[in-house]
């Protein structure tokens, strides 16, 4: 229970909903637990899945002999993922850019949580705060969209994706282009991969707009594709 009100799981899913129109907007697709879910039955959902990252909302708390007398945040990851130690240094950089106490903010390798040492994904484990703490149940009460805006930052400089603040007008297009098909990358370079084409006159779904590259939906796949070779609708 939080010092001032409320639970960690409330306050951590208000996070998540908070998270959602940001993670849209950058083009993340992602799927969340529910409030019947455990810790085990959430880990299993991610391994059944093919995820690039498992990443774990909580907030700490002290021991009873230290109550209320701890701050900071801790972002843990394996030890023996390359790929979790760096999006966890991402998520820590980000986020001291916004906790009032940022040299309280740190990494931290683990091998004792089963979120973090589990999921077959990289996995990410954030401690945001003690909610037995006053000033860090406040901060993360009074700074839901900060947070959720930064963490999400934190997800795109990880998967080398630009952060969008909102979604745009949904639209339609059709493919123009004078050879056989049109890439639809991963990014928005042409050295992106390549995980989806559309051919010639296909319809696809836009969903916002980075520069010259649409964010686009097509035939179940989400990525870029050139917007001078879309015709809108």
């Amino acid at each position: 229970m939080y010092v001032n009100g409320g639970s960690e799981e409330e306050w951590m899913n208000r996070l998540a909903d908070a998270m959602v129109p940001y993670l849209r907007a950058s083009g993340i697709q992602f799927d969340r637990n529910t409030p019947d879910m455990t810790a085990v039955s959430s880990i299993r959902a991610s391994n059944a899945g093919n995820y690039d990252l498992h990443l774990a909302l909580h907030s700490n708390a002290s021991a009873p002999s230290n109550y209320g007398q701890t701050r900071g945040i801790i972002v843990f990851y394996y030890p023996g993922s390359s790929n979790g130690k760096r999006a966890a240094e991402i998520m820590a950089e980000n986020l001291k850019a916004i906790y009032p106490l940022p040299n309280r903010v740190r990494t931290e390798a683990t091998t004792s949580i089963g979120e973090v040492r589990q999921p077959r994904a990289p996995s990410v484990f954030i401690e945001l705060g003690y909610h037995d703490n006053e000033d860090d149940a406040t901060w993360i009460k009074t700074h839901l969209d900060e947070i959720a805006r930064t963490i999400v930052l934190a997800l795109t400089e990880y998967f080398g994706i630009p952060f969008m603040t909102s979604e745009g007008p949904r639209r339609q297009g059709i493919v123009d282009v004078d050879w056989g098909y049109l890439n639809i990358r991963s990014r928005p370079s042409t050295s992106a991969p390549i995980i989806a084409k559309a051919y010639d006159g296909a319809r696809l779904s836009i969903l916002n707009q980075w520069q010259d590259w649409y964010l686009v939906s097509f035939d179940g796949a989400e990525g870029y594709a050139n917007s001078n070779f879309i015709t809108l609708l």
